[in-house]
């Protein structure tokens, strides 16, 4: 004889903890639920309107430098550990999570240009205006207790003096070799006390550096004569040469895709290119309205960071033409540079006010631990919001930011000043003969010749 039972496993009614609801149990019939799509449109514009009441994307300073903050960088070793580099010479390691300096690494007499970490994260290579290249032991330890500061630092481990300043430096991923751009770009051995290897294209200053982090003998340099080049330090020259119609004042790898990357310009806008076909952007992205000054991808590859000279903090989607996000304090000036931290979950700004600032990459996103429930129902929410994120209240509620009222007003002027130069072309282009000013796409527009 067979026995029919009624069987339910128990994690469908028991409660997570002795405060929380009943579970109520619904049948998901479309034919009986006739307002199914009102009531999810509802909550997806309920969703949009909290996550911008609950927008609080910045989180702190970090105050101690007594000069503008020039250049930063990660250090892989640890999550919550980020290295500084002052104009008054001054390098500091910070924690993020206490906000405060852990250790001062003294030396630089001008302003420091650039800092790198190797892979490995027990490295650091510092240099400068004064026309050396420091490097530093980092301490590994000590980061454990945010409570302890160490002071300074030791001196350096070795001291590089060499005939030019510096405006850069990048370590290479898995090697032992870091290269520094100047009057010349110039290939360094952790041990060896001059350049292995110099490369030189023109006598314009070098202002960028980026080692590609898959393959790793191939660099990528800009430079104030308006130029992007590729290098392979397995040939004996450089590989290949764009020249642009501004100068691009840094340049960043994509990290899961290494064959793109992105280019942060003076002419407000960031260019990302394929590095095998260069004579095309392949996304232009528009949003600044001063000189871009450093760019950072998140370690997903999905979006980077821009900072401004129009003392703004911005967030690219890789594709996206548009910011995703824009953050900004009435005390923050001109950012110099930018870093995401290896979660991708956060953000560091360094700018001319002496202060490194703290945000969120998601700036509505709950700090701390989330129970799964809380989890599930953000998802819901996401989920909801980008179904109906096409239609035009939801679309306009999440698209909207607030702008200081300069930026709004540059924003609006720089709109009216493209509006005229596409009028004047298209005016230009009537009353001459056909074919005689063919079309630019605009992602060619700003590129003028790629030299091999």
């Amino acid at each position: 004889m067979r026995v029919k039972v009624i069987s339910r496993s128990t994690d469908e009614f028991t409660r997570e903890r002795s405060q929380d609801l009943q579970k109520v149990f619904r049948n998901y019939d479309p034919a009986l639920r006739t307002q199914e799509k009102a009531v999810e449109y509802t909550r997806a514009l309920n969703a949009a309107k909290l996550e911008k009441i609950f927008a609080r994307p910045f989180i702190g300073a970090m105050d101690g430098h007594i000069d503008a903050v020039s250049c930063m960088a990660k250090n892989p070793n640890y999550l919550k550990a980020i290295f500084s580099g002052s104009m008054d010479g001054d390098i500091r390691l910070w924690d993020i999570a206490a906000r405060k300096t852990v250790c001062q690494f003294p030396g630089h007499q001008g302003s420091v240009r650039g800092l790198a970490t190797s892979t490995d994260g027990d490295l650091l290579v510092s240099c400068g205006v004064d026309c050396t290249v420091r490097l530093w032991k980092v301490p590994m330890l000590k980061m454990v207790d945010s409570n302890d500061v160490i002071g300074d630092a030791n001196q350096p481990s070795a001291v590089y003096t060499w005939k030019h300043a510096f405006w850069g430096v990048d370590h290479q991923w898995d090697g032992n070799l870091f290269a520094t751009v100047g009057a010349q770009v110039d290939i360094w051995d952790q041990n060896r006390s001059e350049p292995i290897n110099s490369f030189e294209w023109g006598k314009d200053t070098v202002l960028s550096v980026r080692f590609n982090p898959g393959e790793p003998d191939v660099l990528i340099t800009s430079a104030s004569d308006r130029s992007i080049t590729l290098y392979d330090l397995r040939m004996s020259s450089p590989a290949r040469k764009l020249i642009m119609k501004t100068r691009c004042n840094s340049i960043c790898w994509n990290p899961r895709e290494p064959m793109n990357f992105t280019a942060a310009n003076e002419d407000t806008n960031c260019y990302s290119f394929d590095a095998r076909k260069m004579d095309e952007a392949k996304v232009v992205h528009k949003g600044h309205v001063s000189a871009v000054m450093d760019i950072d991808y998140s370690p997903t590859g999905r979006e980077f960071v821009t900072g401004s000279y129009d003392r703004t903090v911005r967030i690219f989607q890789y594709n996206g033409d548009h910011s995703r996000e824009i953050y900004h304090t009435k005390r923050m000036q001109r950012v110099f540079c930018v870093k995401y931290t290896h979660d991708g979950t956060y953000l560091v700004s360094g700018s001319d006010d002496t202060n490194l600032r703290l945000w969120k990459s998601k700036a509505s996103e709950q700090l701390g631990v989330l129970l799964p429930r809380e989890k599930r129902k953000q998802e819901y929410l996401d989920a909801v919001k980008e179904r109906y994120k096409h239609l035009p209240e939801v679309k306009r509620i999440v698209r909207h930011r607030h702008l200081p009222k300069p930026i709004y007003k540059a924003a609006n002027l720089r709109r009216t000043m493209i509006e005229a130069e596409n009028r004047k072309e298209e005016r230009r282009r009537a009353h001459s003969a056909p074919g005689s000013m063919p079309v630019q796409p605009f992602r060619k527009r700003r590129i003028i010749k790629e030299v091999e």
